[in-house]
């Protein structure tokens, strides 16, 4: 599979933020868990790998199942909104 440089950004982009989670980048780019940490692995430097690991590891958000019922976007409102 080849992913595009603007494909690559935007999956980087969506492992970082917080209220998306893993099933998402799935549905869109066919990559599920495991190989968005590799994916991550291979794009970022070891020390931004190594941090978004400790901000993504635990995080309810990340994980459709482990959600609060209370999150029900995969986006903060504030994330798109024009300046």
């Amino acid at each position: 599979m080849t992913i595009s440089e603007s494909e690559q950004s935007r999956i980087i982009e969506m492992a970082w933020e917080d209220r998306t989670p893993f099933e998402a980048i799935e549905q869109q780019f066919n990559l599920n868990e495991k190989q968005v940490i590799n994916f991550m692995r291979r794009h970022l430097k070891p020390s931004s790998f190594r941090l978004w690991r400790q901000r993504v590891n635990g995080r309810n958000t990340k994980h459709q199942k482990l959600r609060p019922k209370a999150v029900n976007r995969g986006y903060c409102p504030t994330q798109y909104k024009q300046r």
